[in-house]
């Protein structure tokens, strides 16, 4: 089997993870966060959101965590920026890498955003050029690459199309985003064997939630096809609003343990990473996601 020698780790917890948590966490208590897993090896943290606070209350203040984080040519601090005014305040912040991000599902795209899948992309034009010319990357995100709370089952060839638009209007990577975390290793391989007869692995990365245990799997398929970038949220913070109970994003800790038993370089200290997931789970009074991390 051919796994890449080495796997890039997007750590999406201070971003994905919190928006997701019922507690809103105190400004010192996030860069803390950010800082630890910054320790631990993490070089790419989605440090925040600038979106409105009256829809994610819990991402108010990304600018003063932004202030806090520390300049550093080891450390991606990157944020999700919807819409121009995110992008204005994100470059205000200094900001240097954000993300957008569009859905698979038509539905979902005019449930979660108002609009059409079509329209979303074509927002992001003015966006991206705005960002390209103050020398900001863009990373994008697909959500329901393998299933829609409204639809059910997506076919691979939207997944493309959409990856394709996103490429093309300079994002350097698109994240594959298993929203409700329906997808298994069978539909996943068949979402990758079509995308990589158009698309390159090293454009993609995959973003799995764990809502029926089948995000390691999923992610296993995905190493095999050559994927080479993989989101996690330490000690699995967050979760998924359309289905009761989910557990949400994969575990940075599990994800890492599996890495280190297939000898996959990552350049991330385990136990450094597990003291980083229990402290925020202190925080936020809640069990810790990671299987890994309670094994330990």
């Amino acid at each position: 089997m051919n796994y890449p020698k080495s796997v890039k780790i997007v750590e999406v917890g201070p971003r994905d993870g919190l928006q997701n948590e019922t507690t809103s966490l105190d400004t010192d208590t996030r860069v803390q966060l950010i800082t630890q897993l910054a320790d631990a090896g993490l070089s790419y943290i989605e440090a925040g959101s600038f979106v409105s606070p009256k829809w994610v209350p819990q991402m108010a203040g990304s600018d003063k965590v932004f202030a806090r984080l520390p300049a550093t040519s080891s450390t991606t601090y990157a944020a999700l920026t919807p819409n121009m005014q995110g992008l204005e305040r994100a470059l205000e912040s200094g900001v240097k890498e954000v993300a957008v991000f569009a859905a698979a599902s038509e539905s979902f795209s005019q449930k979660n955003i108002n609009c059409s899948i079509a329209d979303s992309i074509d927002r992001f034009v003015p966006l991206i050029e705005k960002a390209f010319s103050a020398g900001i990357t863009v990373r994008g995100y697909i959500s329901c690459v393998l299933g829609c709370p409204y639809e059910g089952d997506i076919k691979p060839q939207q997944v493309a199309e959409v990856a394709d638009k996103l490429l093309a209007l300079g994002c350097y990577e698109v994240s594959l985003g298993d929203t409700i975390g329906v997808g298994t290793p069978g539909s996943t391989e068949a979402l990758l064997s079509t995308l990589l007869t158009q698309l390159p692995a090293d454009k993609l990365a995959v973003h799995m939630h764990d809502t029926y245990g089948q995000a390691l799997a999923n992610i296993l398929v995905a190493l095999q096809q050559g994927i080479a970038v993989v989101d996690s949220s330490v000690a699995g913070l967050g979760g998924c609003p359309y289905a009761q109970g989910a557990s949400g994003n994969v575990a940075t800790e599990d994800l890492v343990y599996m890495l280190n038993g297939l000898g996959i370089e990552h350049g991330v200290d385990l136990q450094q990473l597990i003291a980083a997931g229990n402290m925020i789970c202190s925080k936020l009074n809640r069990a810790n996601g990671s299987k890994v991390a309670r094994a330990f």
